[in-house]
Parts: structure tokens; sequence; C-alpha cells
């Protein structure tokens, strides 16, 4: 799998910097990935398909890596998270949200939509990963747009395929309401 990645920093600073958006057509939307076994990657490469046959210009990271600074892109954001352990986000995902969780950054210029994946076998932390996700960038400012996709892994449904019809609504509501407002 290829991603594009951009945003690195050495650090947890706390500064991210505020929008710079442009209208629908080129638009870019960034995918952050946490994930434990590969399927949120998956889930993310079929929404790059999606979306960039929409017209957007889509760049998936990893979240192994990031910082704040992540948001200082001119990008809307799609958090696609799984769950792992007692509701806790993926390993490859905490150290960015403890940074967030740390450096408590004013993320009131961004913009996401949110998937989150989990079974709901596990009753009390069915999607925990992207509920917590969901919870912290609210608590920093940040507008979800539009209701999380909750996929149940014990539905019988493939995420990828739930996740391409989703995004399509997503971005044909939400998306292009930003690009009017813009």
């Amino acid at each position: 799998m290829h991603y594009t990645t951009h945003i690195r920093d050495q650090g947890c600073s706390g500064n991210a910097d505020g929008p710079r958006r442009r209208g629908r057509m080129g638009h870019e939307i960034t995918i952050l990935i946490g994930t434990m076994t590969g399927t949120a990657e998956l889930v993310s490469d079929e929404l790059r398909g999606v979306l960039e046959a929409a017209g957007y210009h889509v760049v998936i990271e990893p979240m192994d890596d990031l910082t704040e600074r992540v948001f200082s892109r001119d990008s809307t954001f799609l958090i696609c998270t799984s769950t792992y352990g007692q509701g806790d986000v993926p390993d490859n995902a905490q150290a960015f949200f403890s940074c967030l969780e740390d450096t408590r950054p004013d993320l009131s210029h961004v913009q996401y939509g949110m998937i989150a994946l989990g079974d709901r076998t596990y009753k009390t932390t069915y999607c925990g990963g992207g509920r917590r996700f969901d919870a912290l960038l609210g608590e920093l400012g940040a507008t979800r747009l539009g209701d999380p996709l909750m996929h149940d892994a014990s539905s019988g449904t493939l995420p990828e395929d739930v996740a391409a019809e989703w995004v399509k609504l997503w971005a044909g509501t939400w998306l292009a309401r930003e690009a009017e407002v813009a």
C-alpha cells in the first residue's frame, strides 16, 4: 500500500495553524488511520477511490508519527480508526492521541468526519477508539461534519463497502455545503 505522508514532526508543540480552504473540486481530504490489524487501511484505500472519483484530492496518513501539526493542512479530515482492548485507540494511534490530550491545541479551524470500527459483541467498548477520538476532537474545538459511521464487525458486512456508501453521502452533503460557504 502506498500512502502519501507530508506532515511529520519531532514533537508535540500544541500549535496547529488555522485553515486555508479551497473549493470542492481539488479540495483535499486527509484520512488519518488508526489500526491494529489493517482493517482501517483497507477502508481508507476504498475511500480514496470513491473520493478521488468525485474530484477530491486524498492524502492518507497512518497515525504512527503524527502530531497536532497535521491539522495545519489545508484539508478536511476523516478519522478512520479501529478499537483495541478495552475501548482504546489502536497502538499506532496512542502517541498521537496522547499528544492531543497533553498539548490541548485549539482545533476550532478543523472540520472532520468520523469512521469508527468496532464489534457490538463488546457492548461497553463498541467503537471505543473512534468515540474517544471524536470526544477529544470536540473538546479541542473541532467541528464534526455529520454523524459518525460506526461499523459493527459482527454485522456480516464489509467495513470498506459500508464506508464507501457512507462517504458518498457525507461528501455530497457536508463537503458540498462547506464549498458553498467558502
